[in-house]
């Protein structure tokens, strides 16, 4: 997508790559037994592993292997049989061995593609640098006490992947997309539940700015973004930082910056590290990491259907346009609802597949989801199920209410969860389809507007729709508008 900052001295580009640091979903933590639950008591799930006590080894969780591996296989990436843990040194207090169990020099993933779904349909691939495995931290608590911190050691020995993408973005939009892709991507899979606010999932943002054309320029990184908002916001900051930077006769310093939602900037945190500095080695207590590729392939058949398969049969199954397709296929929650929906509506009204799937797929994306939105509810606690929308739809194609009754039952089933026929039956909004009541409402409805009547006859058709609208009020949305309108034109005729 095109981001373009004006500047004094004229267009800027913006250059993006994001390292996203993605907890494991594991029972288990990395090399330990210890438990892995979101919320527990401080210290509660440290063993004496975690915690770095003289003579602890470590001992590979296989299971986070397969998660990473599976994850590689999503974003179809290179894996790689021959991986080693290193240490990457350096000095926190949440840190407890004094170092990381990371990889470096030989990940256990290599190059692979996101492919973000734009806006007018179309797509465009994003490039991964590489996908390795590493331990996560503790936690440092600062707002505990006045005078001191506290340390929180849950989190220490947690599993992680970090997803390295290539420089390839080139705005807010695209590392929007982007995040929400790859989030979508690890939730298919089942590797990463991707929920931002309690950190499973952490961008590190990565900017630069240069005259288009140019080389690449210095970059900044900004740690630990946990929304997709605030991702977006911070590289618009970060951009419009440099370029201000740059035009004032400044420089861009290599650094890491921290994003302050509250005041919408970065700002610094510490000097930029080199690979050097942290003095990686491999560890002498892990041996390298052998896969086979029977292995490999073994995890490969257990794939599950992912966004951009689920999307192309969406799109060659229902007819859909690609917009819409994508947006189905963003959660899985949201594509299996969609196809209980059209399975239910073809069993009830048996019109052809492509026509009720392009049907549904208007109804979830702008009736369902746009009120699941508004109150905060993701689909999977929606009020309404697949049956009770497909009710719905059978109730309009059969000719029991209108379209335009359709949707204020909808706007009841949603307040309520109650199932539309007994809304229908309640409120008594059964469509009229008696041709005698319908014809007696078009014909008080001519009486009463002659002026119109003579300028339909005169030749503006256009007053017809006045005239149905009249009716539908009269019969308060009831009448069948297929039957008003044909007794409509012949009668403005005689």
């Amino acid at each position: 997508m095109s981001y373009v900052i004006h500047g004094k001295t004229g267009d800027w580009e913006v250059v993006i790559g994001l390292e996203i640091h993605a907890q494991i979903i594991s029972k288990s933590k990395l090399f330990s037994g210890a438990a892995t639950d979101f919320g527990s008591e401080p210290n509660s799930q440290v063993s004496i592993v975690d915690a770095a006590m003289p003579g602890m080894l470590p001992v590979i969780n296989e299971y986070c292997i397969e998660q990473a591996v599976r994850t590689g296989l999503g974003l179809k990436a290179r894996i790689n049989l021959h991986s080693v843990f290193e240490r990457k040194n350096y000095f926190y207090a949440d840190l407890p061995q004094g170092y990381q169990i990371s990889q470096y020099q030989h990940p256990v993933v290599g190059g692979g593609k996101v492919i973000l779904d734009l806006p007018d349909g179309t797509t465009r691939e994003i490039g991964i640098e590489r996908l390795h495995m590493e331990q996560d931290a503790g936690k440092s608590l600062h707002d505990q006490d006045p005078r001191r911190s506290f340390i929180d050691l849950n989190r220490s020995g947690v599993a992680l992947m970090e997803i390295v993408s290539k420089p390839d973005m080139r705005g807010p939009e695209d590392a929007g997309l982007y995040l929400k892709k790859l989030r979508s991507i690890l939730r298919y899979l089942g590797t990463c539940d991707g929920n931002m606010e309690q950190g499973s999932l952490r961008a590190d943002v990565n900017v630069s700015v240069r005259k288009p054309g140019e080389k690449l320029r210095t970059r900044t990184e900004t740690k630990n973004v946990n929304s997709v908002r605030f991702v977006m916001q911070a590289i618009e900051h970060e951009a419009q930082r440099q370029v201000d930077a740059y035009e004032s006769g400044g420089t861009v310093v290599q650094e890491t910056r921290l994003y302050d939602a509250g005041k919408g900037e970065t700002r610094p945190m510490r000097a930029k590290e080199f690979a050097h500095d942290y003095r990686y080695f491999p560890d002498p207590d892990l041996l390298p990491l052998e896969l086979t590729d029977a292995y490999v392939e073994g995890i490969r058949k257990s794939l599950p259907e992912l966004p951009d398969d689920k999307k192309l049969r969406f799109i060659g199954d229902f007819g859909l346009i690609p917009y819409n397709a994508s947006v189905l296929v963003s959660e899985k929650d949201i594509a299996d609802y969609y196809e209980k929906f059209v399975a239910e509506v073809l069993v009830r009204t048996k019109l052809p597949k492509e026509r009720i799937g392009t049907e549904c797929a208007n109804v979830v994306i702008n009736d369902l989801l746009g009120h699941l939105n508004k109150a905060g509810l993701d689909i999977a606690k929606s009020p309404v199920t697949p049956q009770m929308l497909a009710n719905l739809q059978a109730l309009k194609h059969d000719n029991t209410i209108s379209g335009r009754i359709a949707k204020d039952v909808f706007e009841i089933m949603v307040e309520t969860g109650k199932d539309p026929a007994d809304i229908v039956a309640e409120k008594g909004l059964k469509q009229i389809t008696d041709t005698g009541a319908i014809e007696a409402a078009v014909d008080k409805a001519i009486a009463a507007n002659p002026t119109q009547a003579a300028q339909y006859k005169a030749g503006n058709e256009k007053v017809a729709g006045w005239f149905v609208g009249q009716v539908m009020k009269a019969t308060q949305g009831k009448a069948n508008p297929g039957l008003v309108n044909e007794l409509l034109k012949k009668k403005l005729k005689d």
